[in-house]
């Protein structure tokens, strides 16, 4: 079992060394401006998303999961975030084309730079890692797309960091108040 943790920790190691420190800040950049930030993504992409989008209320940010009862429209000065290993699910390139036609920026957070849904974006992350579909990227010992999942799980808190440590001056004691008390 510990060769298996070693191994699984490893790998995300390896995936996260190859993500662009530039490519990471400029999307900080464009979440921090944003009126309110839009998180969208399917399966176990779309539950990392939620965890991010936890986050961001917690730090400060007007966040919404796309499709949840209480979401409201997107509209110009708003953020999209994409989550997407192949970038190419239809559903969510059909989310990115309508924030374009709304006005919103739409960022991409995805194995693939030549997708769909990067096309559209204004800034694309790329986590260099396996996907379900594609697993030329990197090797694993893991199911299906779960590298690119905890891959991004761990690239979006490590953007939290971040932006509390550049963006937002409220410190743990808001961010604490600001948890679920009815758990």
């Amino acid at each position: 079992m510990k060769y298996i943790i070693r191994t699984i920790s490893e790998e995300i190691t390896d995936v996260l060394e190859e993500v662009s420190e530039e490519e990471a800040k400029k999307m900080t950049s464009y979440l921090h401006e944003a009126n309110r930030i839009f998180i969208a993504g399917n399966g176990r992409s779309g539950l990392a998303g939620k965890m991010f989008a936890m986050r961001l209320m917690h730090v400060g940010y007007e966040v919404y999961v796309v499709g949840e009862t209480i979401t409201p429209s997107i509209a110009e000065g708003d953020v999209l975030l994409v989550i997407s290993g192949s970038g190419n699910t239809k559903s969510l390139v059909d989310f990115a084309e309508k924030a374009v036609r709304e006005g919103a920026n739409v960022l991409a957070l995805t194995t693939n730079k030549e997708s769909k849904v990067a096309e559209i974006s204004v800034s694309t992350l790329v986590i260099p890692a396996v996907t379900k579909n594609d697993s030329s990227k990197k090797a694993t010992i893991q199911p299906l797309g779960s590298q690119f999942d905890q891959s991004a799980h761990l690239l979006l808190d490590s953007l939290i960091v971040y932006m509390t440590k550049y963006f937002t001056e409220d410190g743990e004691d808001s961010w604490k108040r600001k948890h679920s008390n009815l758990e």
